[in-house]
């Protein structure tokens, strides 16, 4: 079966709607679709080259977030209807503030975190990766701690990227599981520590790709490693996550929000 061709169209960077076209079409699993990124869609000129290139796309299916009504007008006589987040939504909004809309792009970047601390944030989390600069874990406001492999690098730096927060991660290395407790360094800063976890499959598989035929990435050290480190985890009661079937984005989301 042909995938079904799908357009997320915006005048900005096309994030948001590549995330709720994503979000959306996730619900229908019977279809296989194929999206097709159109970020900074922002002159009549570009609308049109995009309208003629859905048009000449058989099938396709169009999101949008194009904040210009006039835009969004040429966008619609393509022949295909976009599924138009502006057009679903602003109207429920005008009539629950009880003032119009005031089309703008780019707006959003204005409520987001300031560009400054976010990027304070990314280079204090590469400061601190991979457990370096231990005598800085006091400015941290998380601090991951897992296994090699689990995830902590990435989650790490999303958090830091997108929610402008300073997280360090700190490894858990096979000297560390053959204690009764976590390194000392980590002790006194118990409140904002995080453990992360995954299925010895997955992590075994993860190893593989990194280190092949290697102990390290073997089954059984993969599940030696992790039941010593959840061991751990429990001892301290620290929150814990179980990676797996997660992506960066959800982890981060999930450490942001704890339940």
């Amino acid at each position: 079966m042909n995938p079904r061709i799908v357009f997320c169209v915006s005048d900005h960077t096309g994030v948001t709607v590549e995330a709720v076209a994503k979000s959306v079409l996730s619900q229908f699993p019977a279809f296989e679709f194929s999206l097709i990124a159109l970020p900074f869609v922002d002159s009549a000129e570009k609308v049109q080259a995009v309208a003629a290139r859905i048009a000449a796309t058989p099938g396709a299916l169009v999101f949008s977030t194009l904040t210009d009504p006039d835009l969004r007008a040429v966008l619609r006589e393509s022949g295909v209807p976009p599924f138009d987040i502006f057009d679903l939504l602003a109207p429920a909004m005008e009539a629950a503030l009880g003032q119009a809309a005031t089309p703008g792009s780019g707006r959003i970047h204005s409520m987001a975190s300031n560009y400054e601390s976010r990027m304070d944030a990314v280079n204090f989390s590469l400061a601190l990766d991979d457990g370096l600069q231990p005598q800085r874990l006091d400015q941290a406001d998380l601090i991951l701690v897992g296994v090699s492999r689990v995830g902590k690098t990435p989650t790490a730096l999303y958090l830091a990227l997108q929610y402008g927060l300073r997280a360090a991660n700190y490894p858990l290395t096979p000297d560390d599981l053959g204690h009764s407790t976590l390194p000392d360094v980590l002790l006194t800063h118990l409140p904002r520590l995080r453990g992360l976890t995954l299925s010895a499959e997955r992590l075994a598989a993860i190893r593989q790709v990194r280190y092949p035929n290697s102990r390290y990435a073997t089954l059984e050290q993969c599940r030696a490693e992790l039941t010593a480190a959840e061991r751990l985890f429990e001892h301290h009661g620290l929150p814990v996550i179980d990676t797996t079937r997660m992506s960066v984005e959800e982890i981060a989301a999930r450490l942001r929000n704890p339940l």
